[in-house]
C-alpha cells in the first residue's frame, strides 16, 4: 500500500467532537426514550399477573426472543470493549468474542430445553426442582444477586461516561437518568416491556454496527485484505498474530472458561427462556441468539481492525486509555458528526436495555426466590409476590445509581471478569449437575455454590487484575487474571464430594420425574 493512500488513510485532522454536546445524538437518544416509554405504557395495560410481570405471559416467540437474548448479551461492554480491545492490541482481542460466542450452543444443547420445562421465573426453580427449597433458594440467590451487582456497577459507570464523553452533560445527571428510565421499564411495563426493548435496541445496534463496518470497508476498496494489509504497515505483524494481549495459556484458559460457561449461568439471560410458550421456542431462540451474537461479534472485529487503521491507536488511547471510544472514533471519521451521533445514541440505548434486563432479574430472585420460597416457605399471594417484585425494582433502581456514583471514575473492567467468574463458577456448575445427575443432593448444590461464589470474589481480589492494577501492590498472591478455571472447578469437585459423602435417598427418586418432565415438558409451566 503507498504512503499517499496511507496518509488518505489516517490523516492529522481536526480533532474528534466527541466531549461536546451531539444534537443527533441527543435528538436520537430522546426519541428511543419516547418510543420505549410508550412500549412501556401499553405493556403496562398488559402486565396484571406474575407470569405477565415475569415472564411476559410466555407468550413471546422463539425468533422475538431470539433477538431479545441477543440484545440483552449485546452489551455496551461488547460494543465499545471488544472494538476498543482489537484496536489496542490487536488479534488476542478476538478471544472475548469467540468466548462470548461459544457458550451459546452450550445453553442451547445443556440448558435451555431443561430450563424451560423445570424452572418457573428463575434458574433457581431448576437447581430447587427436586431438593430442599430454603437452602437451595438462598444460596442460588446470592450467586445471581453477587452477579447482577457487579454487572450493573460496569454498566452503570459505563453510562456516566459514555454520556459525560458523547453529550457533554454531567456524570451524576447520566448515571440518575439511566436509572429512573431503566426503573419505569421494569416497574410498569415488566417482562413484557424490556422485551421490546431488548429488540428494538437489538435492530438498532446491528443496524448501526454493520453501517460502520460497510463505511470502514469501504475505504479499503471492501477488502479485508487491504485493512489488514494496512494495519501490518503501519503497527507490525504482531498486531495480526496472538500474544499481544494475553501471554499465559493458562489464563487464556480460564478466561475463556469463564466468557463460555459463565454465558450458561448469567440470571437474566437464563431467565428469559420463560417468556416463550414451549420448549421447542427455547431452542429457536438460542439458534436464533447465536445467528445473530456470531455476526455481530465479526462485525466488532471488522470494527476495531478499522478503527486502528483509519483512525489511529494514539489518538484512540489519547482519549480513552482502554480504547472505548475506538468505534465511535470510528464513526466520525467515516460518517462524520452525523452518524457519531446515531452510533453514540445505539451505545447508550444499549447499556439502558441491559440495566432494565439486569433490574428484573435481580427483582424476581428478590421476589420469587427470597419473598416467597424463603420468608413465606412457599406460600404466598401473587399479589403479595407482585408488590414485593415492584418494591425490589425500585430498590436496585437506587442501588444501580448509587453504585454508579460510588464507583465513578475507576477502572471496572474486572467487574464484568468478575462476574462472569461467579456465574461461571457459583450458578453453571450447580444448574448443570441438578439436570444431568441424579445423585446431587442439597447440601452438595448449597457447598458448591458458595464455595464458587467466595471463590470468585476472593480470588478475583488477589489477582493481578485488582492486587496490582487496582489497590497498587507491586506482585500479586494469586497469579491468574481470572480465577475461574480455580473457582469453577472447585465448585465442581466440592459439590460432588459433599454430594457422595451424604446421598439424599429423596432427591434421587425424584429424578426420573424430574428426567420427564426435562425432555418432554410433562407438567411444565404453561
Amino acid at each position: 500500500m503507498s504512503l499517499n493512500l496511507l496518509l488518505q488513510i489516517n490523516p492529522s485532522g481536526p480533532a474528534s467532537t466527541l466531549g461536546t454536546a451531539n444534537p443527533v445524538s441527543i435528538a436520537i437518544f430522546f426519541l428511543f426514550v419516547l418510543v420505549t416509554l410508550y412500549i412501556t405504557y401499553w405493556a403496562a395495560k398488559k402486565t396484571k399477573t406474575g407470569s405477565e410481570f415475569y415472564a411476559a405471559g410466555r407468550n413471546i416467540s422463539g425468533f422475538q426472543n431470539g433477538l431479545a437474548l441477543a440484545g440483552d448479551y449485546m452489551s455496551a461492554a461488547s460494543f465499545l470493549g471488544i472494538a476498543g480491545m482489537v484496536a489496542t492490541k490487536g488479534y488476542d482481542g478476538l478471544i472475548y468474542s469467540i468466548g462470548f460466542l461459544v457458550g451459546w450452543p452450550l445453553i442451547m444443547f445443556l440448558v435451555a430445553e431443561p430450563l424451560r420445562n423445570l424452572g418457573k421465573y428463575t434458574f433457581a426453580d431448576v437447581v430447587a426442582f427436586r431438593l430442599k427449597q430454603r437452602p437451595i433458594r438462598i444460596a442460588a440467590s446470592v450467586g445471581s444477586l453477587l452477579t447482577i451487582s457487579f454487572y450493573l456497577i460496569a454498566q452503570m459507570v459505563g453510562a456516566g461516561s459514555l454520556i459525560k464523553t458523547l453529550f457533554g452533560l454531567n456524570y451524576e445527571i447520566a448515571v440518575v437518568v439511566v436509572g429512573v428510565v431503566m426503573t419505569m421499564y421494569v416497574l410498569f411495563g415488566g417482562m413484557l416491556a424490556t422485551t421490546w426493548v431488548q429488540i428494538i435496541k437489538a435492530v438498532l445496534l446491528l443496524s448501526g454496527a454493520t453501517i460502520l463496518v460497510l463505511l470502514a470497508l469501504a475505504k479499503f476498496n471492501f477488502s479485508p485484505a487491504e485493512l489488514f494489509m494496512s494495519v501490518k504497515t503501519q503497527y507490525g505483524a504482531d498486531m495480526l498474530a496472538p500474544g499481544g494481549f494475553i501471554t499465559n495459556p493458562l489464563d487464556a484458559l480460564s478466561l475463556g472458561l469463564a466468557l463460555m460457561l459463565g454465558t450458561a449461568g448469567l440470571p437474566h439471560i437464563l431467565m428469559r427462556f420463560y417468556t416463550v410458550p414451549d420448549d421447542k421456542a427455547a431452542r429457536k431462540s438460542v439458534f436464533v441468539a447465536t445467528g445473530f451474537i456470531g455476526y455481530f461479534y465479526i462485525l466488532t472485529f471488522f470494527i476495531g481492525f478499522s478503527a486502528l487503521a483509519l483512525v489511529g491507536k494514539d489518538a484512540i488511547v489519547s482519549l480513552d486509555k482502554g480504547g472505548n471510544m475506538a468505534a465511535l472514533l470510528l464513526a466520525e471519521n467515516t460518517g462524520g458528526s452525523a452518524f457519531l451521533g446515531f452510533i453514540a445514541s445505539v451505545a447508550f440505548a444499549t447499556i439502558l436495555a441491559v440495566v432494565a434486563g439486569l433490574t428484573l432479574s435481580g427483582a424476581s430472585t428478590i421476589s420469587h426466590d427470597l419473598y416467597v420460597h424463603v420468608i413465606k416457605k412457599g406460600v404466598s399471594d401473587e399479589k403479595g409476590e407482585m408488590k414485593v417484585a415492584k418494591r425490589a425494582t425500585i430498590f436496585l433502581g437506587i442501588l444501580a445509581v448509587a453504585l454508579g456514583l460510588l464507583f465513578k471514575g475507576q477502572n471496572v473492567a474486572f467487574m464484568v471478569g468478575l462476574a462472569f467468574s461467579i456465574a461461571a463458577s457459583a450458578n453453571f456448575p450447580a444448574l448443570l449437575m441438578s439436570i444431568i445427575w441424579k445423585g446431587f443432593t442439597t447440601k452438595g448444590a448449597v457447598w458448591c455454590m458458595v464455595t464458587g461464589a467466595v471463590l470468585s470474589l476472593v480470588l478475583i481480589v488477589i489477582s493481578p487484575t485488582v492486587w496490582v492494577d487496582i489497590l497498587g501492590n507491586s506482585e500479586a498472591i494469586f497469579p491468574l487474571k481470572n480465577p475461574t478455571i480455580v473457582s469453577m472447578t472447585s465448585a465442581f469437585i466440592v459439590g460432588i464430594l459433599v454430594s457422595l459423602a451424604k446421598p439424599e435417598k429423596e432427591a434421587a427418586e425424584l429424578f426420573e420425574s424430574e428426567k420427564l418432565r426435562t425432555y418432554l415438558g410433562h407438567g411444565s409451566e404453561k
